[in-house]
């Protein structure tokens, strides 16, 4: 058994060596320790340091004693080794590798296409920026330009631009070595270098963007030419390899001045598609439209050309002589050229106060492909802990399609990184469902994308872009409905007025902006939309709140019974005539400390109500009240005076907590409606009825002294019904209520015009017959009674 040692590194440096058996003591007064041999270096005391158990000793002899001493860096180093394990580096299986970035990373085969373009304008920007102190790199290769050609025929596409270049060894870092980006080490150069400053329009970032190349290639050649070399190098690969061949160019036909040329040989499946010449421009001008260099495609074009027309002699014509004109004739010649792609410049790079509307609406009809004009535009740059500019615009007029209305993932907005576009799908990360009818661009340098550069994740930086996009949305619309001009803002609320007051319902947070700008019609204005700002500034001061009622159109929101007494008082009531303007307004709850009140509820308030003149008519009717809740049963919940109305004879409110008539009416409607939930949130309805209507008068006569009668409770019944549908809601038995209604047409239209039974009819007849007779014996006129004149299409005779 070894010793125990302490581990603790005391300030003498010397481990302290605890008891054990394997020590004895030799004097208790001196208190000294002696080894036995089990414990000693085999060579004995020979030597004056020792190692064990991967220790190290020191031997001291001081008189007849040995005194053994162990290092404590010994002891550290022992504890180092021991809590430190072998250190590996990660292998990768390259093959795997690269099928996982072919296949894995990008979701459209077409995105190769943007990665090479992006590739193509990094090497540009870098001799651009190095040519600034070394103008010899520039030399005399030409422009600075992306020329891409298709042929159809070998089935490649070639992509080749007049940037850097790569040296042999560049060609082994960048290409030969997966996941790193060449533009990432440049930009790291630069940072260290503070003389030179930074490039921020470079694009590439991943490293990973090259091997984009293998979703459409089943093999790739780079022919690359540095100037910082005289000679150029060709890289190529295949998709299924995991090894590449560098060689030098040797034909002088292939010779390049200067940059690199990338040759796609395409798979079968893909040669048709990306050997298209109108398809590979259209990738050009989705994808990389802005890109600040000029990039050409190889394109079919037609010109007409005059060509001599050659006409063979007739039989018996001479052949006319070879110096003699002939005659010419057009025709329309094909042939290739390059044709520059990118010609739209993109306008938010510019300075706001060097762009004419004009230039602004032009930009917006060929970006969005649209006709019409926007409404208004907004042009904007934001710095600081977020930095990006953009351009959006209120479209001209509404999607054609209504699903679009509650889609939020419209391809409304075009985000660029740098320029190049990654992506216009969104799922409400930079805009609100309800403001998905924005169209614009936005452009920025540090968006958290990820590796296949078409995702925007999730962070903090897309937040805050996301509230300042939605704040500087909510000033243009406020500056189209603050204008002179208010046609502008009736077209923007005829079109979009339903996406702010979806606003209302899904973006608590954003109805101080919201609410302002919605608009409804009144029953003081019934036919100009008007802002609850006027309404307020209508007000009386005595009114406390803000009155609305909610129908499904405006000649029944102007007929409804609620109106009555507020109409007679001069307040004013909102019409809410859309299905989800009540929704709206119930989420907004306050305007400027005024409440939404609903006419249609019970407990209304007008305020200046004779009190006194209340008390009497409830203990005047009290027992009519009664009377009726017991006719009805639980039809409604009670029986009440109303002080709404002045010329109907009752109506039925909703309780406050529960559904209204016209939200009843729309929850009814839907297609996967639940009709247990309807049944739970329908309100309770309470009849009230109108004191100084005669039909109430007659029923309270009849209640105090015909309680029984048959015909007053019918009365009531048909009361009920027909207030259920003055009042906005839907009866349970239609028919049932039109047989009520029939039989009280036939009580009230009985014998009125001089209808008559079938057996008063025959007897009519013979009696008839009889003053015939007489009246030709004796020949007097007949005189006929008014009453007795029937037309033969007589509605009532049966």
């Amino acid at each position: 058994m070894s010793p125990v040692l302490s581990r603790t590194l005391t300030p003498t440096s010397v481990a302290p060596i605890s008891y054990s058996p394997l020590f004895s003591s030799k004097s208790n007064t001196q208190n000294r320790l002696s080894l036995r041999s089990a414990f000693l270096h085999q060579n004995g005391l020979k030597s004056n340091n020792f190692s064990s158990s991967g220790l190290k000793w020191k031997v001291d002899k001081r008189g007849g004693s040995v005194v053994v001493k162990c290092e404590a860096s010994a002891v550290a180093e022992k504890v180092a080794t021991e809590s430190s394990g072998d250190t590996y580096e990660y292998q990768a299986e390259v093959s795997r590798l690269m099928n996982l970035i072919v296949h894995s990373l990008y979701s459209h085969k077409e995105i190769f296409l943007r990665e090479l373009v992006s590739n193509a304008s990094d090497a540009l920007d870098k001799l651009r920026f190095l040519s600034v102190t070394d103008p010899s790199l520039l030399g005399d290769a030409g422009e600075l330009e992306i020329r891409i050609k298709p042929d159809p025929e070998k089935g490649t596409i070639t992509i080749s631009d007049t940037g850097i270049g790569m040296t042999r060894e560049e060609l082994i870092d960048c290409l030969g070595t997966i996941a790193q980006s060449g533009t990432s080490k440049f930009l790291n150069a630069l940072k260290e270098n503070k003389d030179l400053g930074s490039d921020n329009s470079l694009i590439g970032q991943f490293g990973v963007g090259f091997y984009s190349a293998f979703l459409v290639a089943e093999k790739v050649s780079v022919s690359t030419k540095s100037p910082k070399s005289d000679k150029q190098y060709i890289w190529e690969a295949s998709a299924d390899s995991s090894s590449y061949v560098i060689k030098e160019e040797t034909d002088p036909e292939k010779q390049i001045r200067r940059g690199t040329e990338i040759t796609l040989y395409l798979k079968d499946d893909d040669k048709y598609e990306f050997t298209e010449p109108s398809r590979v421009q259209g990738l050009v001008k989705n994808y990389s439209q802005f890109v600040s260099f000029p990039i050409y495609t190889w394109q079919e074009k037609s010109r007409t050309v005059e060509v001599e027309e050659e006409e063979e002699p007739k039989e018996g014509e001479e052949t006319p002589p070879e110096g003699e004109k002939k005659k010419k004739k057009t025709t329309t010649e094909k042939y290739w050229d390059w044709e520059l792609a990118n010609e739209t410049k993109p306008i938010w790079m510019r300075n706001p106060k060097e762009i004419e509307k004009d230039q602004y609406n032009e930009f917006y009809k060929k970006t969005f492909n649209e006709f019409l004009d926007p409404l208004a535009y907004t042009h904007f740059t934001t710095e600081g802990e977020v930095e990006f500019r953009s351009v959006i615009y209120i479209p001209g007029m509404a999607p054609m399609n209504n699903e679009d209305v509650v889609n939020p993932k419209t391809k409304n907005i075009r985000l660029y990184v740098k320029r190049v576009f990654i992506s216009d799908d969104f799922d409400g990360e930079l805009f609100p469902r309800y403001l998905s009818f924005v169209k614009g661009v936005v452009d920025s340098n540090d968006l958290p994308l990820n590796v296949s550069r078409e995702i925007l994740q999730e962070s903090r930086i897309v937040r805050i872009m996301r509230k300042r996009l939605v704040r500087k949305t909510f000033d243009m619309i406020q500056e189209l409905a603050d204008s002179e001009n208010k046609e502008d803002y009736r077209k923007f609320w005829e079109n979009f007025g339903k996406f702010v007051k979806l606003g209302c319902i899904e973006d608590t947070g954003s109805h101080k902006r919201i609410t302002p700008l919605l608009r409804f019609f009144s029953s003081k204005s019934e036919d100009e939309l008007i802002s609850l700002d006027e309404y307020i500034d209508n007000m009386d001061e005595k009114q406390n709140a803000i009155y609305y009622i909610a129908t499904d159109s405006l000649k029944s929101a102007k007929s409804a019974p609620f109106l009555e007494k507020l109409v007679q008082k001069d307040i004013e009531v909102l019409y809410l005539v859309e299905p989800i303007d009540e929704v709206a307004i119930q989420n907004l709850q306050t305007y400027k400390e005024k409440k939404f009140v609903d006419v249609s509820k019970e407990d209304l308030e007008l305020g200046d109500t004779d009190e006194v003149k209340g008390r009497e008519n409830k203990q005047e009717y009290i027992l009519l009240c009664d009377w009726m809740k017991q006719q009805l049963g639980d039809k409604v919940a009670k029986v009440q005076i109303s002080n709404r109305l002045s010329s109907s004879p009752c109506v039925l409110v909703s309780g406050k907590f529960g559904w209204s008539a016209n939200m009843e009416r729309l929850m009814k409607a839907q297609t996967l409606g639940d009709t247990s939930t309807l049944e739970f949130m329908r309100g309770r309805r309470i009849m009230e009825v109108n004191p100084d209507h005669p039909i109430i008068k007659d029923l309270n006569a009849a209640c105090k002294n015909a309680p029984e009668s048959s015909e007053a409770k019918r009365a009531v019944d048909l009361l009920y019904e027909t207030a259920l549908i003055s009042s906005g809601f839907t009866p349970d038995s239609p028919a049932e209520l039109g047989g009520k209604i029939y039989e009280m047409m036939a009580v009230a239209l009985g014998g009125r015009w001089g209808r008559v039974e079938e057996s008063e009819a025959a007897a009519t007849d013979s009696s008839e017959s009889n003053v015939d007779v007489t009246s030709e014996s004796t020949g007097e006129t007949e005189v006929v009674e008014p009453s007795e004149v029937r037309a033969e299409t007589d509605p009532w005779s049966t």
